[in-house]
């Protein structure tokens, strides 16, 4: 492999990390502020609050794009093997 394949590779990678992490952690991000504003207007401070829904919401997003996200990672494993296969 030339070092422009490799290159590439390393980029098709940090592309599919962010693919696939992004949505995890905007959802998780969104749910952490609303659940702040929530805190902040019932002046109800517990740090276990937020751990519930922040699971829930996650667990609803691999629900969701579980399927679509391992057929990304299938491709990219097909795609990578198949290189290494071919030299």
């Amino acid at each position: 492999m030339s070092n422009v394949e490799v290159l590439d590779v390393m980029y098709q990678t940090l592309q599919l990390m962010l693919k696939l992490s992004l949505p995890f952690l905007l959802i998780s991000m969104v749910v952490g502020v609303v659940i702040a504003v929530f805190q902040a207007a019932t002046q109800i401070h517990e740090q276990t609050i937020t751990f519930v829904p922040k699971l829930l919401s996650i667990l609803a997003v691999l629900g969701i794009l579980g399927s679509s996200m391992l057929a990304m990672l299938q491709d990219f494993m097909q795609m990578v093997f198949g290189m290494i296969a071919g030299g």
